[in-house]
């Protein structure tokens, strides 16, 4: 028996495979991506099997892409030796909502329910939902799981999850809701494993394209810096994060619409907007720019400044941990973050710090470190394949 894990975006779609059984969901077999996808792009299928990566360039005829890249999935599937017609799809849904608080088994009224949310997430949402739905055709009598990235800060209490906006708008779901959830769980299971700190309180980073943090205690979530929408927080690739509203006022009064706005906080905004070049902080320390320079301190400054809002709800600090793209790659901007954070007794080896790599947890603090501090490779594809396991066994 299988689970396929699917992450379907704009662009892209994310795929993984893992074997399992009644006990337990076993180390993936299959992992892979379907790369361009958007209109005018050159999609290709890349894939690793038995420690083998490949890649196939596809040519798609007119028409929607996003089947197109399914039924090369499935071709895909048909080839490799031992697999076959997996037993659930698991999906990666960004938004939840106040009504999902955790992993459901499809249906139409939770496609319906879903597709509600999409103002919330509209990013991401649509892409996920397209995804679930070209599935279901596809896998006909294959169950359909759909995992969200919201649940795991369904344990926030009131005080943070309310806004100070009249109760009217709160019934009306106008609330902090909180991302990345999937990362957040995985990265506090490996803590758990791994130090017996983990049981305390937990600062998680989750760094790339989009960002945000995570305070946690006895490994439930009480305060993250995204809110009613992925928007808010950290300064993220190409979105704003923190914004004062009235910025928004102001545009509004010289004309900007609703897309206009939109296209302003997700995809024009963050690194790409103030360095004017990129949201790729790979590229980002390769350029010598003022701005290329600017757009990396800021991004580390909001990193900082909000870390200290997590640690006073937190009062005081255990485990900081790592993860995301960034937080998994960038050697100088863990240095600049915990250098930032001395003042809470964060002190990280420097060798230790220029070893840690995306392929396995590791610490990397000193031993006169108040505050341990770990590195971990986020999987949230084997959360997901937890989750359906679980679903599919009750």
């Amino acid at each position: 028996m299988s689970i396929l894990t699917v992450n379907a975006g704009s662009s892209t779609l994310k795929f993984s495979l893992y074997p399992y059984t009644d006990q337990q969901v076993l180390p993936q077999i299959l992992s892979g991506c379907i790369e361009g996808l958007e209109p005018g792009g050159a999609p290709q299928l890349t894939w690793l099997w038995q420690g083998k990566y490949h890649a196939r360039d596809l040519h798609f005829e007119p028409g929607p892409a996003f089947a197109q890249a399914l039924h090369s999935l499935r071709q895909l599937l048909g080839e490799l030796d031992g697999v076959t017609t997996p037993t659930v799809v698991a999906h990666r849904v960004v938004h939840g909502g106040k009504q999902y608080r955790s992993s459901v088994l499809v249906d139409d009224k939770v496609l319906a329910d879903l597709t509600g949310l999409i103002s919330l997430a509209p990013l991401h949402q649509p892409h996920n939902l397209e995804g679930i739905r070209a599935f279901t055709q596809a896998f006909d009598q294959v169950p359909q799981v759909a995992c969200f990235d919201t649940a795991f800060h369904s344990t926030l209490p009131e005080v943070n999850y309310r806004f100070a906006l009249p109760e009217v708008l709160f019934k009306q779901g106008l609330r902090r809701y909180g991302f990345h959830g999937l990362s957040y769980q995985y990265v506090m299971g490996a803590l758990q494993q791994h130090t017996e700190r983990a049981k305390g309180r937990v600062l998680m980073a989750h760094l790339g394209n989009g960002a945000s943090l995570c305070a946690a205690r006895n490994g439930n979530s009480c305060a993250t810096t995204m809110g009613f929408s992925a928007l808010d927080g950290l300064m993220m690739g190409t979105r704003t994060g923190s914004l004062d509203a009235g910025v928004m006022l102001y545009l509004l009064e010289r004309g900007w619409d609703h897309d206009r706005l939109q296209q302003l906080l997700y995809k024009q905004s963050g690194l790409l907007g103030v360095s004017c070049m990129s949201a790729d902080m790979r590229h980002l320390r390769q350029d010598h720019s003022d701005s290329a320079r600017l757009a990396i301190e800021m991004f580390v400054y909001r990193i900082v400044y909000e870390s200290g809002a997590m640690m006073a709800c937190l009062q005081g600090l255990d485990v900081l941990a790592f993860s995301g793209g960034i937080g998994e790659h960038d050697v100088n901007l863990r240095r600049e973050v915990t250098r930032r954070l001395g003042w809470m007794g964060v002190e990280i080896d420097a060798d230790l710090n220029t070893q840690a790599t995306r392929h396995a947890i590791m610490a990397i603090h000193t031993p006169a470190s108040r505050v341990e501090v770990w590195v971990v490779p986020t999987d949230e594809g084997i959360v997901c394949a937890r989750e359906a396991a679980q679903l599919i066994n009750r």
